[in-house]
């Protein structure tokens, strides 16, 4: 006897598939810390250029030899419906990751990421006109608070203005781009081939920009780098695998934990300091974030239930 509703068996499946990619897209977003602290330790005596170059190269490296290994190899991987759109995420995540970095050495990881946390939010607010998607007052609502979330954080009555103060603003609106554009393409490429362009893109910006800025790299920081490499591409690994396990509105409330993880690298490494606007607009932002997602979950199903 046929049903609408899924059997037991296959409930207890579901749960178990989404605890499994909570678990992964929190062990990501560690990894992920992990690697801005490394980053971070590195921009403090080596320009953030020669940094992701060799990154970009390890990371490329990996992501062929990988892909040589699949039936029909590269050809199959590399082939997209929307290469245009590929490459401007290669070139926006490129982007992000330079200005993040830069982003440590002059503001922290703690402001950094608590600035840069209000991408999720960009995403809501772009996806209409972008993606064609509805979004709801209550969202809008979310998306308005999380900007106020940032205007605290850079505390009006202490500014000044400087462009290191808006860098990580810069790179929110580019990650939230990336987002979009990432969804965009998901829906006719494969996550395979949305993670080489983006491997393989960022390969050719960093070797043309890279050499440019290139300095020698102390036999004592080699270590440093390579574990740099190895956070880089388990975590973008582990990120595709969350993804696969669970949907991406039950996942983005859990991201935040990236701004957890570097806080506590920032405060324990770095000396990083906590200030009071830091904390109440970093709270805004991710309650305001965790809410965009949560509407956008109970929207989804309600589509699925029609």
């Amino acid at each position: 006897m046929s049903t609408i509703f899924p059997s037991n068996r296959v409930m207890v499946s579901m749960v178990n598939n989404v605890k499994k990619g909570i678990f992964i897209i929190i062990l990501a977003t560690l990894f992920f810390a992990i690697m801005d602290g490394v980053s971070r330790y590195l921009a403090e005596t080596y320009n953030v250029f020669v940094i992701n170059m060799i990154r970009s190269w390890v990371l490329a490296l990996l992501v062929t030899l990988i892909s040589l290994r699949k039936k029909d190899g590269i050809k199959k991987v590399f082939y997209s419906k929307q290469p245009f759109t590929q490459l401007i995420r290669g070139l926006l995540l490129t982007s992000a990751i330079l200005i993040g970095v830069y982003s440590f050495t002059k503001l922290g990881l703690v402001q950094t990421h608590s600035i840069m946390s209000v991408f999720p939010l960009i995403v809501v607010a772009f996806s209409g006109p972008i993606l064609n998607e509805k979004i709801g007052i209550q969202r809008w609502l979310a998306v308005g608070f999380g900007f106020i979330g940032i205007i605290i954080i850079l505390d009006p009555s202490k500014f000044i203005f400087s462009i290191d103060a808006f860098l990580p603003v810069l790179g929110a609106f580019v990650l939230g781009f990336y987002t979009i554009l990432t969804r965009k393409v998901s829906q006719t490429d494969r996550s395979e081939t949305s993670f080489f362009w983006v491997a393989i893109v960022g390969f050719f910006i960093m070797s043309i920009l890279g050499p440019f800025h290139w300095e020698p790299i102390f036999f004592k920081d080699w270590g440093w780098m390579a574990l740099l490499c190895v956070l880089s591409t388990a975590g973008h690994f582990l990120l595709i695998m969350a993804y696969e396990n669970a949907e991406a509105s039950v996942l983005q409330p859990f991201t935040y934990f990236q701004l957890f993880f570097a806080s506590l690298i920032g405060i324990s490494f770095f000396n990083d300091k906590i200030t009071l606007s830091i904390f109440l607009g970093g709270s805004i932002v991710v309650i305001s974030g965790i809410f965009a997602a949560w509407r956008n979950h109970i929207n989804s199903k309600k589509i699925l239930n029609r």
